[in-house]
């Protein structure tokens, strides 16, 4: 093997390797989006990227941050969502696209719910591991509560625990943070249930041994909240 060809095989020739590739100020190469993606260039156009977008939110998305992304007039991606949702809803889809808080959602509809209900627990009678105990206690105890806030108490990320709990049925979404636009969980009926309480009134007092709301502001304004 040549030395200008090991050159090569080891991924450092010269030319155009890295074109098509910007270098961060930081030094590391990432692809120029501009250049890989243009929405009006990929198949079905503005609204296949829209619904692409939706499908992996978890959280509603505001119009501003959705033509952001794809680089389109916020009136245009207003109007893209506003027929979107009109025909999900003249189809009768098994889901439907709100406005919710400011931002679009897809949402399963909810006359399907007990369906869906069945197939998230059917078979799921394993017991919660100790990560999704401890975060279903904060949630428990300091509902309405976001997600930002129980990682914060727990001093680790709980996102994937808080889908977990939300495909058990043991908590749900019941708002919005009037403040930041944070979604906010609490328990459900099924939670009762399950732990044999007939409300929240009958959880122990275990609440005094978690941080208080002026600690969790602190922890929020370090920005570890």
């Amino acid at each position: 093997m040549s030395e200008q060809t090991a050159h090569e095989h080891d991924g450092h020739a010269d030319g155009d390797a890295t074109e098509g590739l910007d270098a961060t100020p930081d030094g590391d190469v990432t692809q120029d989006l501009d250049v890989a993606y243009d929405v009006h260039h990929v198949p079905g156009g503005a609204r296949a990227a829209i619904e692409a977008v939706l499908m992996v939110v978890d959280e509603p998305v505001p119009e501003e941050a959705l033509a952001d992304a794809l680089g389109l007039p916020v009136q245009d991606v207003g109007a893209v969502l506003d027929e979107l949702a009109r025909e999900y809803a003249e189809a009768e889809r098994g889901f439907v696209l709100r406005r919710l808080g400011g931002g679009w959602r897809v949402y399963t509809r909810p006359e399907h719910a007990p369906v869906v209900e069945r197939f998230l627990m059917g078979g799921q009678q394993a017991r919660l591991s100790q990560a999704a105990l401890e975060t279903l206690a904060v949630i428990a105890y300091r509902q309405p509560v976001s997600r930002a806030r129980v990682g914060a108490i727990r001093g680790v990320n709980v996102d994937g625990v808080v889908r977990t709990l939300l495909a058990r049925g043991m908590v749900t979404e019941v708002g919005q943070d009037p403040t930041g636009g944070a979604v906010l969980y609490g328990t459900t009926d099924l939670f009762l249930q399950r732990m044999g309480l007939d409300s929240l009134d009958d959880l122990p007092a275990l609440a005094p041994y978690l941080p208080s709301a002026e600690v969790l502001e602190e922890l929020a304004a370090e920005g570890l909240a």
